[in-house]
């Protein structure tokens, strides 16, 4: 037998050592690396198997008006979660449920057998009512689960509802400033983690997982509820007055481009809107729809005129015959047989088209249309909704003598009614171009503080502020001497243009006594803080004018807003031309003090409606000085003791 030698022992020993610890190394390097490099990762991974999340929706951001009233808010609504592996008796839990949520029971069978690990009750246990969620946590059903979620509630109803829009099931904005703003408001999702085993149940030694929704941010805008309120009235006389195809209203600060109000007819419910004819709630008429402006676009060409000191208003004249030719086509004024001579003044008060005609003959072709395009029209304005319109502009190249002339007051351009707010703000706010929005500034929802801030956006200067000053002043004497007497208003200084536009039909032709009446005013005349535009199309039974049509609902709207913005009244403005079949204001006397007996003097021209009981009066409404309609109604407090006496 063959002895192995110390030496060979030796050697062998200590190659199976090294080769020990060169495995043992290896395998302490491994260790040492998934544990300190893949560790988390592992845990990671190994969560993902044995944990199942139920999520929980964040609050959508709520949506104000300038003054904080919300507009747009959440409102519980819970929603049904199964995890099918911890039912124990699905039959059971299928009818409970079936008979709380008012489904086929088969299908609620069918839900709680899935072969998922979590499933959500749609549509039946989406967004229910607290009731129905409080009668499901009352039964203790294992494997039945309530998260918390909510939807989304206008509390004024179709109020505003094209500008908000309206969200989802799942509170993903879908139109308006809802889907405008979407990610801003959406906020982060939340969830509940639990662990399970292979078999889906819950592993008790293991603690819940709770990450918490990070709400939305709220969204406080430009719009003043008060002046919105009026303008929702408004339409909705003018609807039911008139049976127009659609109407529109926009109410614009002139010193930021902040929209203080806008509205539509048709309208929707936006928590309904799934009743409604997706042509009424996909179409924003005051951003979306275009159509020829009509006179009121002649602000454009008197200011291009004004500003290029191509017309005096008071010193150079015009005579109307009642049409113009131009390029061998007859372009005839509204009025037949014409005005006859006018001061151009008087032209900008009669609305007269042959006059306009001349101004833009005056300027030229280049001049005009590059001032129609530093105001804004051809392209967007920029306002913080989907859906806005271009409008149709002439090119250069095909504009001739014809096109020129027409273009002048109104005719053969197509432009968006925000366009023409817009455009008509910077005439008379000193020329200045701003961009319009609604979103005015972002909240913490947790700390209320306010976390970004929206500047105006003045885009260009468009004309001088000497140009604006005999703007503003032409204007203000439409309302009261010209075409716009019925958008004037008792103890405030107005200016505004008239609009009557024809509408195009199929054919190509100009539709007969089918038009868009419209007036654009503002108010004070001399320091414009608002600007409101109205557009009725085609209203029935009626003068298609925008005088006899618009201009009545731009002066209520103007007045109201101004009442309710604490904009105090005055009188040094231009007195009111009256004209057949308009009566003059009447004085409100001052009555109190006086005896019943007293007032018959004063009830020619006044309706009296006493209150309370007594022989004097205490106190009235209207107060003495005010001018209000002939027949308008005074109301008299009465008392048996006069005032002040003891």
């Amino acid at each position: 037998m063959k002895r192995v030698s110390n030496v060979t022992m030796r050697k062998r020993i200590v190659t199976v050592f090294l080769l020990g610890i060169l495995v043992f190394g290896i395998i302490d390097i491994r260790l040492g690396y998934v544990q300190f490099v893949l560790g988390d990762w592992l845990m990671g991974q190994a969560k993902e198997l044995w944990s199942r999340d139920i999520v929980f929706e964040p609050e959508r951001g709520e949506i104000l008006d300038k003054n904080g009233e919300v507009l747009a808010e959440n409102v519980s609504a819970p929603t049904v979660m199964l995890v099918p592996r911890q039912i124990k008796d699905p039959e059971q839990t299928a009818g409970y449920l079936a008979k709380i949520l008012g489904m086929d029971k088969e299908k609620a069978y069918q839900e709680v057998t899935k072969n998922e690990n979590i499933v959500r009750l749609h549509p039946d246990g989406r967004k229910i009512s607290e009731e129905k969620a409080e009668a499901i946590r009352a039964l203790g059903l294992e494997g039945v689960y309530i998260a918390e979620d909510s939807k989304r509630h206008y509390p004024n109803g179709s109020y505003l509802s094209h500008v908000l829009g309206f969200s989802g099931i799942d509170n993903q904005g879908l139109m308006g400033l809802e889907l405008y703003y979407d990610e801003m408001l959406s906020g982060e999702k939340g969830s509940l983690s639990y662990f399970s085993d292979a078999k889906g149940q819950r592993m008790a030694n293991l603690a819940d997982v709770y990450q918490p929704p990070v709400d939305g941010n709220n969204l406080k805008l430009s719009i003043d509820s008060k002046v919105q309120t009026i303008i929702e009235r408004e339409l909705d006389l003018a609807v039911s007055k008139y049976n127009p195809d659609g109407a529109l209203a926009i109410a614009v600060d002139p010193k930021t481009g902040g929209v203080l109000g806008m509205s539509s007819r048709p309208t929707f419910d936006p928590e309904n809107y799934q009743a409604f004819d997706s042509g009424i709630y996909n179409k924003n008429l005051p951003i979306w729809s275009t159509y020829e402006p009509g006179s009121t676009f002649k602000i454009i060409t008197l200011a291009a005129a004004l500003e290029e000191k191509a017309v005096d208003l008071h010193e150079d004249e015009y005579y109307d015959d009642g049409s113009i030719e131009v390029g061998g086509a007859h372009l005839h004024c509204w009025k037949s047989g014409g005005h006859g001579q006018q001061t151009y003044l008087e032209v900008v008060q009669n609305s007269c088209n042959p006059g306009f005609v001349s101004l833009g003959e005056k300027l030229g072709k280049e001049k005009l249309f590059s001032y129609i395009d530093n105001f804004g029209f051809g392209k967007k304005t920029g306002i913080d909704l989907q859906g806005e319109g271009k409008g149709i502009l002439f090119k250069p190249e095909n504009v001739g003598p014809v096109e020129l002339a027409t273009t002048a007051f109104g005719q053969g351009v197509s432009v968006t009614p925000i366009q023409q707010v817009m455009a008509v703000a910077a005439a008379v706010n000193g020329g200045y171009l701003y961009e319009p929005y609604l979103a005015d500034e972002w909240i913490d929802p947790v700390t209320n503080k306010v976390i970004e801030k929206n500047q105006p956006n003045l885009q260009r200067r468009v004309i001088s502020e000497e140009t604006s000053k005999q703007i503003r002043e032409a204007l203000e004497s439409v309302v009261a001497k010209g075409t716009g007497r019925s958008a004037y208003v008792e103890g405030y200084r107005v200016g505004g243009k008239t609009g009557t536009a024809q509408k195009v039909g199929k054919d190509g032709k100009y539709m007969s006594n089918n038009h868009i009446v419209s007036f654009i005013g503002f108010a004070p005349a001399d320091d414009p803080e608002i600007v409101v535009y109205v557009a009725i199309d085609n209203p029935k039974d009626t003068v298609q004018f925008g005088g006899v049509v618009a201009a009545p609902i731009v002066g209520n709207v103007i007045g109201d807003s101004l009442r309710a913005l604490g904009v105090e009244r005055r009188e040094d403005g231009l007195e009111k031309e009256y004209q057949w079949p308009d009566q003059p204001l009447v004085e409100v006397p001052d009555l109190i003090g006086m005896s019943k007996n007293e007032l018959m003097e004063y009830m020619v021209n006044l309706s009296i409606e006493t209150e309370g009981k007594g022989d004097y009066i205490i106190d009235q409404a209207p107060k003495a000085g005010e001018k209000v309609e002939q027949g308008k109604e005074i109301r008299i407090f009465l008392s048996d003791k006069k005032p002040n006496e003891n």
